[in-house]
């Protein structure tokens, strides 16, 4: 008897999520966050919708992207600014003008948020990173005494993850890992073709386990190191990432919930994913003005609800998929 009302509850239990998820794909509903990996544990995000700020602030070259609690943060880099957007995607202000003293900007481009909620850009042609709070105030330097002595002179991507601060150094080929008080932590790479060096390294994230995934934009690929530092593999769409690459100009990169890794090839304006084990899983995008194209998209961010952001450099907006 216990065995038999165990069935049917099981069959009670299978048929109503099957009834659910045929009334969202009916009504056209966005299936809950947390079961989309279930549903289709290495597909590819679909088009939400597009953020491409106020008729009279339009954004001119976003760089990339961050998300807090509160708000959406883009690094609007021929304007010289950050625009500011609420999580809904409608736009709010602005911050930062053109210059080289605290609270301005000649090219910010990494952008990202802590814990407290503070922003931290990263200046490529001022050679340094501002903290500023949501509203934009300034607040200090980070690692200042790195830029001031030009051991950082090029700061490009900017991710904060679990109280530690990647950035890669675009000119001088190196990633510093610094806690959240500026301290380093570590410093991995040099100028070079082989494993653990690179050229010009844009984008910078880490994983759950604290392996660092790293965007080696000149050599064509993405290098992945443990927390230590040590190298691990190639991922460039090869077996093995020892073919040909397929990205050409790799900019962006994020990891979702599911640890698919995604990619931005700039130039063939493609979005690309990968599993952890550096397999392709899916890619979506072609070149083009609708929804779900790009024109040379360079950043990309995940949120905690594995919404995708991607910046569309030449279409002047950012897209969102889920």
């Amino acid at each position: 008897m216990k065995r038999r009302t165990t069935y049917i509850l099981m069959l009670v239990v299978s048929l109503t999520t099957a009834a659910v998820f045929s009334f969202l794909f009916i009504q056209g509903k966005d299936v809950p966050t947390g079961l989309q990996g279930l549903i289709n544990p290495t597909g590819a995000p679909e088009f939400k919708q597009q953020l491409t700020g106020s008729f009279d602030s339009a954004l001119d070259k976003p760089m990339d992207i961050a998300v807090s609690d509160s708000f959406i943060f883009v690094s609007d880099t021929n304007n010289k600014r950050v625009s500011v957007f609420d999580l809904a995607g409608s736009p709010l202000y602005n911050f930062g003008e053109e210059g080289d003293k605290p609270g301005q900007f000649k090219f910010p481009y990494g952008i990202s948020t802590d814990s407290k909620g503070r922003v931290y850009v990263a200046d490529l042609y001022n050679g340094n990173i501002s903290i500023l709070d949501e509203k934009g105030k300034f607040i200090d330097y980070f690692a200042k005494e790195y830029t001031k002595e030009k051991k950082i002179t090029s700061p490009g991507g900017l991710r904060i993850i679990d109280e530690k601060v990647y950035v890669t150094d675009i000119q001088q080929n190196k990633v510093f890992i610094f806690d959240i008080n500026g301290k380093l932590i570590r410093e991995i790479g040099k100028p070079g073709k082989d494993d653990g060096e690179f050229i010009a390294p844009n984008s910078i994230t880490a994983d759950q386990d604290g392996n660092i995934y790293v965007v080696d934009t000149g050599n064509q690929r993405v290098q992945v190191f443990d927390k230590e530092g040590k190298f691990v593999r190639i991922i460039n769409g090869s077996q093995d990432g020892k073919g040909d690459s397929i990205f050409v100009n790799p900019r962006g990169i994020g990891i979702d919930s599911r640890g698919l890794i995604y990619v931005v090839s700039n130039l063939t304006h493609i979005i690309y994913g990968f599993n952890k084990d550096g397999e392709q899983a899916f890619q979506f995008g072609s070149m083009g003005e609708g929804n779900g194209q790009f024109n040379l998209p360079n950043g990309l961010y995940i949120d905690g609800e594995d919404n995708v952001f991607i910046t569309d450099t030449l279409n002047l907006r950012v897209a969102m998929f889920n």
